[in-house]
C-alpha cells in the first residue's frame, strides 16, 4: 500500500482482527454483486469504501425514480441510466481506485459460471428465485462462497452458502427449487426503505469478512429480521442430504 492508501484505510489498519494484512487481502479481492438495486446498492458502496479492489455489478435495469426510495447508490440526475453504470459511479466517486466492472445484462446461467469462476466472493443482491437459484449452482458447481440476503415489506433475512467446506448448506437446501413459494416483490408488495439498507450492510459485512478470514460467519445460519420491532431471529440450516444442487449425485 501507497501513503494515500494507509490514509484511506487507516481505521481498516488499526483493527487488530484486519491490520495491513487484512486490508491488502480486500485490495486483492474480487466480489461480484448480481443485483444493484435495494441490496447493490449498501453493498457495492461498503464493498467499494472498504477497499475491495475489483467489484464487477450485474444488472440488466435502469434507475426510476420509484428505486430513490431505497436504492442510495442512484440519484434523480442518473434516472434512466444502467443501474450497473450508476452503482459504478457511486463507487468511484467515493473510491476511484477500485476497477469495477459492469455488465448491463440479465443474469443468466452461461454468464453467471464465468463470473462466478474468477471471484473471490459472490453476493445476491437480486429479487427472484430464477436468478438466485442459478447463482446458487454456479457458485456450489465453482466452490465459491455466497452472501445472500432478501428484503420484501418490512421483513428481511440474511445467510452465507459456502461450498468449500463439506456439509454446509446451499441456498437450494433451505430454498428448494421445486418448493412453489410464492414470489413476492417490491414492486408490487412495497417495502420498509432502511431494511434493505441493513440487509445489504450485513452482507457487505459478511462479505468482507469471508475475504479476509476474520470472525465466524453466518454459515449454517439463516437470520431474520423482523423491522417492525426491530426483532433478529436466527436458525440453523442443516445441509440437505437429499439437495438436487449439493447432495450426492444421483444413483449413489
Amino acid at each position: 500500500m501507497n501513503d494515500e492508501q494507509l490514509l484511506r484505510y487507516s481505521r481498516h489498519i488499526l483493527l487488530n482482527e484486519l491490520g495491513v494484512e487484512g486490508q491488502e487481502k480486500l485490495l486483492a479481492s474480487h466480489a461480484l454483486v448480481v443485483g444493484a438495486g435495494g441490496l447493490g446498492s449498501p453493498v457495492v458502496l461498503y464493498l467499494g469504501s472498504a477497499g475491495v479492489g475489483r467489484i464487477t455489478i450485474v444488472d440488466h435495469d435502469t434507475v426510476d425514480a420509484t428505486n430513490l426510495q431505497r436504492q442510495i447508490a442512484h440519484n434523480l440526475a442518473r434516472v434512466g441510466h444502467p443501474k450497473a453504470e450508476s452503482a459504478r459511479d457511486a463507487i468511484t466517486a467515493i473510491n476511484p481506485d477500485v476497477v469495477v466492472n459492469v455488465v448491463n445484462q440479465r443474469a443468466d446461467p452461461e454468464m453467471l459460471s464465468q463470473l462466478v469462476a474468477q471471484a473471490d466472493v459472490v453476493l445476491d443482491c437480486t429479487d427472484n428465485f430464477e436468478t438466485r437459484h442459478a447463482i446458487n449452482r454456479a457458485c456450489v458447481a465453482h466452490k465459491k462462497p455466497l452472501v445472500s440476503g432478501a428484503a420484501i415489506r418490512m421483513d428481511g433475512q440474511l445467510s452465507v452458502f459456502d461450498p468449500r467446506q463439506p456439509g454446509n448448506p446451499c441456498y437450494a437446501c433451505v430454498f428448494p427449487e421445486t418448493s412453489g413459494v410464492e414470489e413476492t416483490r417490491c414492486a408490487t408488495m412495497g417495502v420498509f426503505a432502511p431494511l434493505v439498507g441493513i440487509v445489504g450492510t450485513l452482507q457487505a459485512a459478511e462479505a468482507l469478512k469471508l475475504l479476509t478470514g476474520i470472525g465466524s460467519r453466518l454459515v449454517g445460519r439463516l437470520v431474520m429480521i423482523d423491522g417492525r420491532d426491530m426483532a433478529f431471529n436466527e436458525i440453523a440450516l442443516p445441509q440437505n442430504p437429499h439437495c438436487a444442487v449439493c447432495g450426492p449425485p444421483q444413483g449413489h
